[in-house]
C-alpha cells in the first residue's frame, strides 16, 4: 500500500478499477501460423518491452465477438502467470489488427489517468512492492484482475503527470544510451577474445612474423586422440535423482562464464555413480565437451571434486606428457575449431557430434615450451577482458539502479 505521506499532498491516492474503463481477459484461442483472422498477441510475443508484429501468429475469432478483444493504441496488457507476472506492455503507435490472449489482462484506462504516466508507474518500485503481494496460488505465479484492479496509483494533476513523464523519458533516453555504449564494448570485448585466440593457434602469439596459412617451426598438425589419454562419455543410463549424493552434471548447470554451478545441480546415489562412471569420470585438467545443443561451451576442470558430467558431454583427457591442458582446451574455445565441428555435426532435432568424431579433430601443436608461452599470452590478454568486463556489468547494474531511483523518484513527487 501506498502511504499518503510519501507523496506531495495535492496528490490523490486511487486502486486501478477505479481509473479504469475495463480490466479484461484475453481471448481462450490456438494460435496459428495460417492467416485466419487477426494477429493474436501471447505473453511470448513481448519480448524487451518491444513486439515485432511480422512475427505474432493469428487466430480464428467470430466477428461477433472480434470487437471486445481489439487492442487499440493506449491499451495496456499485462502477463497475469508464468515467470514474467506483473510485467506490462503500453500498446504505441500504429499496429495491426490484433486481439490479445488469455493469459494477458488489458486495461483501458479513463480520462483522469494518463497511459504513459500509469506505465512508467507500472514499471516502479512502488508498483512492484504492491504486484508481489498480489500473486495468489502456491505454484506458477499469477495475479488476477481482481488483485490488478485493487492496485494504488499515486495521481498527480494531468499537466503535472505529463510533465513527470516527459522528465521520466528523457532520464531514460540518456540512461539507453549509455548503456548501449556498454552493450558495444562487451561485443568488441568477445571480437577481441576471439582474435587473440585465433593469434595464438594461428602462430602469431609467439612467432611475430609468421606468414599466413604457414606452420611455424617445430610445429605438427595432430588429432585430439594422439594428444590425449582417453575421450569419452559416461555409460548411457539416465540415473535416478536423490536428495544428496554425487553430483550429476548436465549442460544447464554450465553458466555463461564456462563455469560449472553444482547449485541446482541433479544428485545420483554411489550404486548409480560406480556405474555410470566405469567408463570415464570427469578429474581436474580435464576438458568437458558438450556434444548437443550447445557445442562449443566447453569446461575446464579447475577443480578437485567427484561428479559425473551427463552422457551428452564429452570428457577429454589431455596427455600431459605430450601437451598442456590448457592449450588444448583454448583451442576448443578459438575461431579454428568451428570448421571442424561444422564438418562432422549431424542434423537431427538437435545438432549432435560423436566421440569419434571428436577424436579426429585437426589442431596445430607447437613444442611443450611453446605450448606454456602461449597459454600465458592468452590467459594475460583475456585477464585484462575479464577485468573490463567485470566493471562493464558493474557499470550495467548501475543504470538499473539508477531506472529504478528515478522512478521511486517520480512517484514521490521529487522528479519535477
Amino acid at each position: 500500500m501506498i502511504n499518503k505521506s510519501t507523496i506531495p499532498g495535492h496528490w490523490e491516492i486511487k486502486n486501478l478499477k477505479s481509473i479504469t474503463e475495463s480490466i479484461q481477459y484475453g481471448y481462450t484461442k490456438s494460435s496459428s501460423k495460417e492467416k485466419n483472422g487477426p494477429k493474436f498477441l501471447r505473453i511470448t510475443d513481448i519480448q524487451d518491452n518491444k513486439v515485432q508484429w511480422d512475427d505474432v501468429p493469428y487466430c480464428k475469432i467470430d466477428d461477433g465477438i472480434k470487437g471486445k478483444y481489439l487492442l487499440r493504441e493506449g491499451d495496456l496488457v499485462f502477463a497475469r502467470t508464468g515467470a514474467t507476472v506483473g510485467k506490462s506492455f503500453l500498446i504505441k503507435g500504429k499496429i495491426p489488427e490484433a486481439v490479445f490472449a488469455s493469459y494477458l489482462i488489458r486495461v483501458r484506462v479513463n480520462q483522469e489517468i494518463n497511459e504513459n504516466y500509469l506505465y512508467c508507474f507500472f514499471n516502479s518500485p512502488k508498483y512492484w512492492g504492491q504486484i508481489t503481494e498480489g500473486q495468489v496460488g502456491i505454484g506458477q505465479p499469477n495475479v488476477n484482475g481482481t488483485k490488478l484492479g485493487q492496485l494504488e496509483i499515486p495521481i498527480p494533476p494531468i499537466p503535472e503527470q505529463l510533465s513527470i513523464t516527459s522528465k521520466i523519458e528523457e532520464l531514460f533516453s540518456e540512461l539507453d544510451k549509455g548503456k548501449q555504449q556498454l552493450e558495444t564494448v562487451k561485443q568488441q570485448l568477445k571480437t577481441y577474445r576471439q582474435a587473440v585466440l585465433k593469434s595464438a593457434f594461428d602462430g602469431k602469439l609467439t612467432n611475430k612474423d609468421i606468414k599466413a596459412s604457414q606452420l611455424p617451426e617445430g610445429w605438427e598438425w595432430q588429432t585430439f586422440q594422439n594428444v590425449c589419454n582417453k575421450i569419452g562419455d559416461i555409460d548411457h543410463k539416465m540415473p535416478k535423482s536423490v536428495p544428496t549424493g554425487f553430483p550429476y552434471v548436465s549442460t544447464k548447470d554450465f553458466t555463461d562464464d564456462l563455469k560449472i554451478s553444482f547449485e541446482k545441480v541433479k544428485y545420483i546415489d554411489k550404486d548409480d555413480y560406480l556405474i555410470l562412471s566405469r567408463k570415464i569420470k570427469p578429474e581436474k585438467e580435464d576438458i568437458i565437451f558438450p556434444r548437443y545443443g550447445t557445442i562449443g561451451k566447453n569446461i575446464f576442470v579447475d577443480f578437485e571434486k567427484e561428479f559425473l558430467v551427463s552422457y551428452s558431454c564429452a570428457v577429454i583427457k589431455p596427455n600431459k606428457e605430450i601437451i598442456i591442458p590448457k592449450y588444448i582446451y583454448y583451442y576448443s574455445l578459438s575461431p579454428q575449431i568451428e570448421d571442424e565441428i561444422r564438418s562432422y555435426i549431424v542434423e537431427t532435432t538437435q545438432a549432435n557430434i560423436g566421440i569419434a568424431s571428436i577424436k579426429r579433430f585437426i589442431f596445430p601443436l607447437p613444442p611443450l615450451s611453446e605450448q606454456k608461452l602461449i597459454v600465458q599470452e592468452i590467459e594475460t590478454r583475456l585477464s585484462v577482458c575479464d577485468k573490463m568486463e567485470e566493471t562493464i556489468e558493474n557499470s550495467l547494474r548501475q543504470v538499473e539502479s539508477l531506472r529504478q531511483s528515478i522512478l521511486k523518484q517520480a512517484f514521490e513527487g521529487k522528479l519535477v
